[in-house]
C-alpha cells in the first residue's frame, strides 16, 4: 500500500525498538535490566485514583467540553497562578491527551510550510517529526559539554532568520536533564525581544523535578514582552506518576490560538477522558507534596548513578539538574551511541537508550526511574562490560 510522503518522512523510534528488543529478551527468561524508561516508576497517589473513582461512580463518563472541563482548567490556572505568578483564564487553556499531544496541536495551529522551528540539541526526539510532519523546517542549535548542553544567546542569535516562527525550550530537559537558570533564561529573552516573529514553545512537563535546591523558570514569568508570545505546555505525567491517564495542556498567550488548538483538536481526539480529568484538577490542586517525595527519590538516583558511573572511565557523566534521566558521554569508547545500546542490550543484558534519535550520537541516556538495586546491578554489568577482553575500554 502507499502510504502519504509526511509519513514516509516520520522516523520509527529507536527508542521503542530498543524497548520491544528488551522484552522479548525478558520473555525468553534473560534477566535485563531497564534503564530506558520515560515514566516514573511510582503508582499514582491514592486520592488522585480516586477522585477518579468519585467521578466514575457519579457518572462523568460523558462527553467533556473539547478544551477540558472547566473544573480542571480553572485547576491549571491556579497551577499556573502559584507556580509561576502567571494569569491565566480557562479559555486560553486547552487540555489534550498528554503533553506530546498539545504540543503537536499548538505546532499544527503556527506552522506553514517552509517555516523554521528552532531546536536545541540534544532534544527531544519527537519535536523534529512533529515539525516534519506538519510540514515545517528543523533548525538545530548544536549545544556540547562545553555549553553544558545548553544554548547560549549568541547561538541563539545566529540561528534566527527572517523564517524563524518557534523556538522550542524544554526545561529541565529531556535528555539531558539540564535546567536554565533565571540569568540564562533572561539572556535568551533579550535576544527574543530584538526578533518579534519568533514565538516560544516552552515545554515544561519536568517541571517539578529541580534538584539541588534550584528553582524551574519558565520564561514566560521573566519578560511580560515574550510572554505575550510564550506557549506553556505541561502536565501530570512526569510529576505525579500519571503518564497512563495521557493528560496534558497548552497554556496560550491569547485567545485566538487557544481557539485554533482547540478546533484542531475538535476534529481529531475531541476531548481528554472525563474521569481522568477529575483526577488531573485535584493532582493539581493537593499532589505538590506527593511530587516532591518523588523528586527526593529521583534525586538520590541521580547522585547514586553519578557516583557508581565514575568509577567507568569511557563512560562519562555529568550532573544533571532535573528530570530523572543521566545523559553519559560514549565518545571514549570509539563506538556510536547506537552500537554501545546494542551492545550492551546483547552482551550486558541493560537497556539504555542511545543519542543519536536525541541528536547526539555520542550520549546515551539512562533513567533513574528504576531501584537502587537495579542501578547498582545495571551499572556493575556495565563496568564488567567495559572489561572484557574486545570491549572499547
Amino acid at each position: 500500500m502507499d502510504l502519504s510522503q509526511k509519513v514516509l518522512a516520520v522516523k520509527p523510534s529507536a527508542t521503542l525498538a530498543i524497548a520491544a528488543k528488551a522484552r522479548e529478551m525478558k520473555a525468553r527468561g534473560i534477566d535485563v535490566i531497564s534503564l530506558s524508561a520515560g515514566e516514573p516508576d511510582f503508582d499514582t497517589p491514592g486520592f488522585i485514583k480516586e477522585a477518579a473513582i468519585d467521578a466514575l461512580r457519579k457518572g462523568q463518563t460523558k462527553y467533556t467540553p473539547v478544551a477540558g472541563t472547566l473544573e480542571l482548567r480553572e485547576a491549571i490556572c491556579r497551577k499556573l497562578k502559584r507556580d509561576q505568578g502567571l494569569d491565566f483564564t480557562p479559555d486560553r487553556i486547552v487540555v489534550g491527551t498528554g503533553a506530546k499531544h498539545a504540543i503537536f496541536n499548538v505546532l499544527f495551529a503556527l506552522l506553514n510550510p517552509g517555516d523554521e522551528v528552532l531546536i536545541p540539541s540534544p532534544y527531544w526526539l519527537s519535536y523534529p517529526e512533529m515539525v516534519t510532519v506538519l510540514g515545517g523546517t528543523n533548525v538545530f542549535l548544536p549545544t556540547s559539554e562545553a555549553t553544558d548542553l545548553k544554548i547560549t544567546p549568541a547561538m541563539l542569535e545566529k540561528a534566527i532568520t527572517p523564517k524563524s516562527r518557534v523556538l522550542i525550550l524544554n526545561s529541565p530537559s529531556n535528555p539531558t536533564g539540564r535546567v536554565y537558570s533565571k540569568e540564562e533564561l533572561l539572556a535568551l529573552a533579550a535576544v527574543l525581544k530584538k526578533h518579534p516573529q519568533v514565538l516560544v514553545l516552552s515545554d515544561e512537563i519536568y517541571e517539578k523535578l529541580v534538584f539541588d535546591g534550584q528553582k524551574h523558570w519558565s520564561i514566560a514569568q521573566l519578560d511580560p514582552e515574550v510572554a505575550k508570545r510564550t506557549i506553556i505546555v505541561n502536565g501530570h505525567s512526569k510529576a505525579y506518576a500519571m503518564t497512563g491517564w495521557r493528560l496534558g495542556y497548552a497554556a496560550c498567550p491569547d485567545k485566538t490560538l487557544a481557539k485554533a488548538v482547540e478546533s484542531i483538536q475538535s476534529h481529531s481526539t475531541s476531548n481528554p477522558v472525563s474521569f481522568a480529568q477529575a483526577g488531573g484538577a485535584v493532582a493539581l490542586d493537593k499532589g505538590d507534596e506527593e511530587a516532591g517525595k518523588m523528586k527526593a527519590v529521583f534525586e538520590k538516583r541521580r547522585d547514586l548513578f553519578l557516583d557508581l558511573l565514575s568509577k567507568i572511565d569511557c563512560f562519562k557523566a555529568t550532573k544533571p539538574g532535573g528530570a530523572f534521566y543521566i545523559f553519559v558521554n560514549i565518545k571514549k569508547t570509539g563506538l556510536s551511541a547506537f552500537e554501545v545500546a546494542r551492545r550492551l542490550l546483547d552482551e550486558a543484558h541493560v537497556a539504555v537508550v542511545p543519542g543519536e534519535p536525541f541528536g547526539s550520537p555520542e550520549h546515551i541516556r539512562l533513567s533513574c526511574a528504576c531501584s537502587e538495586k537495579d542501578i547498582r546491578t545495571a551499572v556493575d554489568r556495565m563496568a564488567a562490560w567495559v572489561r572484557k577482553p574486545g570491549a572499547p575500554a
